[in-house]
């Protein structure tokens, strides 16, 4: 694998911190995203919220920053009346703001110990159909048909200038094998994060140990874990991922511990950021080297991550 920015980050003596969840600090600063294309319709609606978003989380103390593109696609663009030209316009949008968040933050900081880094946001084919099926899996559709709609942002953000490709929330055994076999011909490093029921399978039942798997021996993939996942499991799969994986990071970037109602949308229960970094001090002690928060977790989170950690 060619060494790269984020190949370096990894081979530090201190974990990498990743950022919040965007749309949560999105919320956080007015934005309304309640409808399909969820944080990805800031990319159309209000560019600037996304670059503001991006510097909180840098501002916080995150070293490395997802785009507003998880739930981006052509055909969920399609939706909101783009072309496929036009919506690989606005995906490619996402790194530059991403980008441009990084540049104003280092002219802010130009003694910042690390360049921060910029993971391009890849979401499962459940994230287009908006039906909370990234966390079940069941999708009922062919590898081919999910090979033909992740192939394509695949290739534009691997021509991006994103420091690493982030497949979050994969939900099912074999999505992950598509992603796996697609992945191989990036010349970007990436990352793969699972949606997981508990602290033994991911969302559709496959053994954790299992789905990681897949990416053993991966010539691209160098670092395996979850996200959008309950924190109270992240310890013991932190344990099961480095048992099955070895020689790849494993990272851990759990919801806020509240709890999401599908069928009405909304959220319930309370997070402490300070509660959240102690959570993240044992995640680190069980082997995780990547750590950072998703959904319901916002720059204070991050900021008491970084405190803890470093």
């Amino acid at each position: 694998m060619q060494k790269t920015a984020f190949l370096a980050a990894l081979e530090r003596e201190a974990p990498l911190v990743l950022d919040g969840g965007l749309a949560t600090q999105a919320e956080a600063q007015g934005c309304d995203i309640g409808n399909p294309l969820w944080s990805a319709s800031l990319l159309l609606d209000n560019p600037q919220a996304i670059v503001d978003a991006n510097r909180a989380f840098l501002d916080a103390g995150a070293e490395c920053i997802a785009t507003a593109s998880y739930q981006a696609s052509r055909e969920g663009l399609a939706q909101r009346g783009l072309s496929a030209d036009e919506a690989d316009q606005l995906m490619r949008r996402s790194v530059e703001l991403a980008i441009r968040a990084r540049d104003e933050y280092l002219a802010a900081n130009p003694d910042a110990p690390l360049v921060p880094l910029v993971a391009a946001s890849i979401g499962p084919y459940g994230a287009m159909l908006h039906d909370g099926s990234e966390y079940r899996g069941d999708y009922g559709v062919s590898a081919q048909t999910l090979r033909a709609f992740h192939a394509p942002r695949l290739r534009l953000f691997d021509a991006s200038q994103a420091d690493v490709l982030a497949f979050e929330t994969v939900p099912s055994l074999p999505e992950a094998q598509v992603i796996a076999e697609l992945l191989c011909g990036c010349a970007t490093p990436a990352w793969v994060s699972f949606s997981c029921r508990d602290d033994r399978v991911i969302s559709d039942d496959t053994p954790i140990e299992e789905a990681v798997g897949v990416f053993r021996d991966h010539p691209v993939v160098a670092a395996v874990g979850f996200n959008c996942t309950p924190p109270q499991y992240a310890a013991e799969l932190i344990r099961r991922i480095r048992a099955a994986l070895p020689d790849k990071c494993v990272m851990a970037y759990p919801n806020s511990g509240e709890m999401f109602d599908v069928s009405t949308n909304a959220w319930s229960g309370t997070s402490s950021p300070l509660d959240y970094a102690r959570a993240a001090r044992a995640w680190h002690a069980a082997g995780a080297k990547i750590i950072g928060g998703c959904c319901r977790t916002g720059p204070d989170h991050i900021r008491e991550i970084r405190r803890t950690l470093t």
